[in-house]
This record gives structure tokens, sequence and C-alpha cells, in this order.
């Protein structure tokens, strides 16, 4: 049995990609210096992929930034507005990612969205009716021609001509179907140049079919490759799918000219049954999503063999694969000498599992497989006992009531108290949490990580940065002020760090978007809160100013989305479980005098099933119940503020109103203030912050354009119920355009208050 995976991480070993292309937008190094560490990433991740034995190898899986920008610019879909700027081709194309500020003109980056239910981001291709979809420029060629001159055959990796459609946002009058011809030809001339690049094989990714489709859906897509393959010569064509199963389109699917087929049989609930049904086409090959490429877990052997050989019996020629792309798992496991036996041998990261894939194919051809030290070896993983059980902890959730999730006073009694309480003026100011990593900060905590200082001077370092961050806000006007987050590196690996039942990595980095990785905890066992975690930080802001302070938490259905989970308990119980931490901080900073509480949501919609029909019954149903765990307890007039970004939250706006929070933020500014209409007409109850600028890129955002913003929130927005704030936290921008954007969006406030 062959193998092959979907996609490799890009980012390298120890986050290479990502310290290079700083490099380049610090005007480090050249754009020759950023396309060198590129082709040097390229050929040690193939290398690695053919010497751990993999059949089929990704090519242009490779990104300096995101694979869906990446397929913009090869599609000529490049605004015109980036034209305009005339930079070289880096400078375009990180132009869209970024945004640009200079002499050449002023442009917004690309809205970002997430990848499906990963905490992965991409940047949404934006279509104008003057936008010329055709076949422009040669990255995947070049790439595909790169690792042949190394003696490895690749199958080169294009995101799909239906998903880039379904995913795209239409500025104009025109829509997917007036693209369709255009898209047609564009994707012929990539099958013909891979045909005399002599390729043998091209895989089109199209996660979009594993969603809820409609009749004109499958038909748009029956249409895409009918036509598209209609040319096919020698080089032969995966559809690849995964993040589910293509319960609405699979007899279409198999009936189209493709020679290979790639389904996920682990998300993909309905997978194995689909092919049960409705059989698989001898004359194809089935890529068999078999392989985790989004959690770290080893792969459970006796399972998997089970799987392959229950395929087996209805597809002839079966290869092993992955779910989904390994770019959701770190790198390596050889860079974590840290962790502790009994905890490491359950751990699998990208390069381990080329390992698994390879074994597995030759488990799987075998008879006596469970006589092979391989297997053998896998199975005492699975048969140890699992270490950091806790009765209690578990005992605590048996005996959670309904009034564990419920405040015992309604939003709006609780709104006529907290404007007593607080006083604030129209359109209150405040940020959303954190303030810039300076090199002080960080370098205060390597030294602090490393031994170099005790926990006494490392706290008096961070409350010098607190007192510092509170005097800048005073100065610059905010009403509701934030004590920064100096103490922690990331909003969930910092909670993890004080909460029984975690594990650490030291270098497990995965890409989020662009050159932001993080590095996410692993929740090992029973999850208990050890200690108070903020309130010694949130306290000490708290005393140096007589404006209100947030405390700063996050929420539990965050901490649990990005840490990768346990795989022997169920999503709820680990939430509930995190929820009652959580509680139990919320209350001791209540007790400390902090009156107004964020206990941020930021990835609510990230393991929202795709399929409409299981939101509720396998995710909403005890996702919104563990948000209100966490506040059930508090007086009324503590203030409970909540964030979330960077997801089209839309279609579930009355459930994220009924998390009874008092004020939420979201990301808006990137969608354009999309989320303002959906509020509008759901009678959204709760007081919110809809971003007004953008601080991932470094454009500051100008007074009047911040006053427009507004002016457009309140057409639909009760002025009494409306926040002024950045779209996210400020952590990864610089301290001079913080402060410059921070002032602007003070002052374009004052001006619409005295409007009002």
């Amino acid at each position: 049995m062959k193998s092959a995976i979907i996609g490799f991480p890009r980012v390298g070993k120890l986050r290479e990609l990502k310290f290079a292309s700083e490099k380049y937008f610090n005007g480090e190094i050249t754009e020759e210096n950023l396309n060198a560490a590129g082709k040097e990433l390229r050929s040690e991740h193939w290398q690695l992929q053919k010497n751990a034995g993999i059949d089929y190898i990704p090519s242009n899986d490779f990104s300096f930034y995101d694979g869906m920008l990446d397929a913009t610019v090869l599609l000529n879909a490049v605004p015109q507005a980036y034209r305009n700027l005339k930079l070289s081709g880096h400078g375009t194309y990180f132009s869209m990612a970024r945004g640009f500020q200079g002499v050449q003109g002023d442009v917004k980056a690309f809205a970002m969205k997430k990848w499906f239910n990963t905490n992965y981001h991409y940047m949404v291709p934006e279509l104008y009716d003057d936008t010329d979809i055709k076949l422009s420029g040669n990255k995947p060629f070049d790439e595909y021609a790169e690792a042949k001159a190394m003696g490895i055959e690749t199958k080169p990796v294009i995101m799909g001509a239906f998903t880039f459609l379904k995913l795209a946002k239409f500025n104009g009058g025109k829509h997917a179907d007036d693209f369709m011809e255009d898209m047609i030809q564009a994707y012929r001339d990539i099958l013909e140049r891979f045909d005399k690049l002599g390729a043998e094989w091209l895989q089109f990714d199209e996660p979009a079919l594993v969603t809820d489709l409609s009749r004109e859906d499958t038909a748009r897509f029956v249409k895409l490759y009918t036509e598209i393959l209609k040319e096919k010569k020698k080089t032969k064509v995966l559809l690849q799918t995964y993040f589910g199963d293509v319960r609405d389109c699979y007899n279409e699917i198999a009936a189209l000219d493709f020679d290979g087929i790639g389904l996920d049989f682990l998300e993909g609930k309905k997978t194995l049954e689909l092919v049960k049904t409705n059989g698989f086409p001898e004359s194809k090959i089935l890529f068999a999503g078999v392989v985790n490429g989004k959690n770290i877990w080893k792969c459970d052997y006796k399972k998997t063999i089970g799987l392959l050989s229950e395929i087996g019996k209805y597809a002839k020629h079966v290869v092993v694969s992955t779910s989904c792309s390994l770019l959701h798992v770190p790198y390596t496991l050889e860079n974590e000498t840290k962790l502790e036996s009994g905890v490491r041998e359950h751990f699998s990261f990208a390069k381990e599992k080329l390992g698994e894939l390879h074994e597995l194919s030759i488990l799987a051809e075998r008879d006596d497989f469970d006589a092979l030290d391989q297997y053998r070896n896998n199975r005492k993983v699975f048969e140890a006992d699992r270490l950091y059980a806790d009765k209690k902890v578990q005992a605590d959730v048996s005996a959670l009531s309904e009034e564990d999730f419920r405040r015992k006073v309604d939003r709006k009694e609780r709104e006529q108290l907290q404007k007593t309480e607080f006083k604030f003026p129209l359109l209150p100011t405040t940020t959303i949490g954190s303030f810039p990593q300076t090199q002080e900060v960080k370098k205060n905590r390597s030294r602090f990580r490393k031994g170099d200082i005790d926990q006494a001077e490392y706290d008096r370092q961070v409350f010098a940065f607190i007192e510092g961050c509170i005097k800048k806000q005073e100065d610059l006007g905010l009403d509701v002020l934030v004590h920064g987050e100096f103490e922690r590196n990331d909003m969930v690996e910092f909670f993890g760090e004080n909460l029984a039942g975690y594990v650490f990595t030291q270098n497990a980095w995965v890409q989020s978007y662009g050159t932001r990785c993080v590095k996410p905890p692993i929740i090992f066992g029973d999850v208990k809160r050890i200690r108070p975690i903020t309130v010694k930080y949130s306290h000490y802001a708290q005393s140096l100013t007589r404006k209100p302070v947030k405390g700063m938490l996050t929420g539990p259905v965050t901490i649990l989305n990005w840490s990768f989970p346990r795989e022997d308990v169920s999503l709820k119980e680990m939430a509930y479980q995190i929820g009652i931490a959580i509680r139990e901080e919320v209350c001791d900073l209540e007790k400390a005098g902090i009156r107004i509480i964020q206990i941020d949501e930021a990835a609510l919609k990230e393991k929202l099933p795709i399929r409409r029909e299981e939101w509720y019954s396998e995710y909403l149903d005890w996702a919104i119940p563990a948000f209100r765990l966490c506040h059930s307890k508090v007086k009324p007039e503590t203030q409970i503020h909540t964030h979330m970004c960077y997801s089209e939250f839309e279609e579930i706006v009355k459930d994220i109103d009924n998390m009874d929070a008092d004020v939420i933020s979201f990301e808006a500014s990137r969608s354009r203030l999309t989320i303002i209409d959906a509020l509008k007409a759901n009678n959204f109850e709760t007081e919110v912050g809809p971003g007004v600028y953008d601080i991932h890129s470094p454009r500051i955002p100008a007074v009047e354009e911040i006053v427009q913003a507004l002016h457009k929130m309140l057409e639909k927005i009760d002025r009494n119920k409306l926040w002024v704030n950045p779209d996210c936290g400020l952590k990864t921008r610089g301290i001079p355009e913080t402060e410059a954007s921070l002032r602007n969006l003070v002052k374009a406030a004052e001006i619409v208050r005295k409007q009002l």
C-alpha cells in the first residue's frame, strides 16, 4: 500500500520562515534573501518526506503567507488598488496580506477568516467586476521543477476552483457564475502546464465540498470539473477533500473523470457509509485520510488497520493518507527534550506522522501485522494507564446543575445597575486587552523562564510595565483600561500553565496566519485551577487608577479550542472542567475589587461543526453554557465582557447573545463591518464593540476613517449600546503605531459624541 500526505508545515522546524519574513518586512534582508530561505525550507521538507518513504509528496503546499492568497495571485485576481501601488512581486503580495501605507498609496489588508474548523486563518479573495481571471504566475510550476531537480517527483497542490469561488468575496454586480468560464480556462491552462512539465499527479484541494451544499453548488462544481477535465492528458488528477464528508455530492464526484479521490475518514462521519452504500469506482484510487492531520496524538494502529481493512472491501486501490494537511500540527517531537516519557510516547507531530504513514502502509498489507515490532510497540502505548486523572474534578462536573449556568439578575436590570455604577459617556472607549510586547517585556519573561531571575524580580518588572501602560492609557483618554498582559506570552498557554492536567512543549509551533505562530498546550488529563492566575496583576493595575481596569481572562471554549484536546473524553467534559477553573478565577477577581471582567472567547466558532444539522447537538448546546458557567456567580453590578475575532459569526448571533455577557467586542474591520447587519437583524441585546480598525496591519487609521466607521455602526446599533475599540489585542504591534492609532480612536469617539 502506498502512502501520501496532503500538505506539510511551512514555517520550518524552528520557525525559520517566520523570522525570515519579519526580517524582510523590517528591511533587514532583500527579496532574494527571503526567496532563498523559502527554497531551503522546501528542499528540507521534500527530502524529509522522501527519506520517510512517502510515495505521494506534495509541492506548492509551501506559502510565504497563505495558500488562498497564492491562488489569488496565480489566477490574476489581484485587485487594481494593489496593482496601482506599483510594488515588487512580494510587495504587492504582502500588501494584500498586511495592508500598505506609504507614498505609493494606502490600502487595507484583505479580510481574514478562519479556515473551516481550524485555528488557521486564510485571506479572503476579493473579486470585482473588472477582475480578469486567468493563469498568471509561475509559483506552482517553479516549485514542481525545483523538486524535480532534486530527483523528487511531487504532486503539485492547487486550491480548487470550486472552493476558491465559494470562499471569495464578490464586490460588484458579478457573482460566481459570471467567473465560471474564465475559471475553467485558467484551470485547464494549469493542467496543461503541468502536463508539459511531465507531472504524474496534480492535486486540486476542494474542502468546500464537505460543507452544506445547495443544488446550485453541486451543479456549479460538476460544471467546473466536467469542463476542466475534458482536455486531461497524461497528468492524473486527484480531487482532495478534508475536514468532513462529501454526503451532498459523493456520486457526482465519483462520476467525474478524476483519477484519484481523497476522502476524510476521521472527521467525515459518513465517509465510510458513503463508500459502503455507493461503492467506489474500480478505475480510481482512493486516498484514504485515516491518520489525523489536526491532532498530535499517536495513531492507534489497531483501529486504523481495521478501518483500512474495511475500506479495502469496497475500494480496489487504496493509498493511506492524512485526514488533512499536516499544516495544523507542529513540525517534530525531536525538539521536545523536557516531556516526561510517560507523556511523550503518546504524541506524534508532522515528521513522526510521516513514519506512521509508512509503517501503516506496510502493516496494512501483512496478515501477520500483530507479530511485528511496529505494531506491538504501538499497542503498548494505548494499553498503558493515562496520567493525571482526578476523580474530584470528574465529580465536580457531574454535580453541575442548572443554577451553575445562569446569572440571578437578567440583562436589562443589570444594564441599569451598571450604568449607575460606571457612569460611562456615550461610546465608551477601551482596548481588547494586550499591549505591545516590547523586547524588554520578552527579555524579562525569557530571563524568568531560564531561572536568571526569581518570581519577585520578574513581578517587579511586570508591575513596572503595568504602571507605564496605565499611565499611557490615561494620557490617551481611554475610558476603560487594561493592564497590558505583560505577564503572559500566549492567551491560552499562560492559563494552561496554571491549570493541572496540561503539558507544555518547547518548540511545538503551529502557523495561525502569516508569520503568526502559536504553541498550543496539550490537555493530557483532568483540568483544575492550581492557584490564582491573574489576580495580583489586575489588582495592582486597578490600584494605580480611578478608572475601571478590566480583568483579562481566556474563556473555557477558547482554551479548549486553542489547545490540543484529549481524544479519550468528550469536548463537553473538557470545556466544563476548564469552565469551573475559570469561574474560580472570576470570583477571586471580583473579591479583589475588579468590577469589569473580560472572558475572551475568540475561538468560539472554531469547533462549530461544518454541517449545520450538528451545530447544537454536538457543539453549541455545551459551548454556550460553558461560557455562562464562568460568570454565573458574580454580582449584577460586575460587568462581564467577551471578545471574538476572525470568524463569520452572523449565523450564530442569537447564540452569542445567549452567552449573557454584558458587552461583546467583535473583529469587524477586516470583514468590512458586515457583523453589524446581523446584530440589527437579530435584535441583539448585548452592548457591543465592533472593531474600528485592523490591528493585524501596520497601517494607522485616520480619525476620519474611524468617524465614518462609527457612523456606519450607529445606523444599525443603539448609541447607548455601542463601544469603541480596536478589533483585537495589540500585542503584535509596535508602540508608536499603537499610540497613534489609539489617539485617533479616542479623538474619533469624541467627535462623534459631540455630534450626537
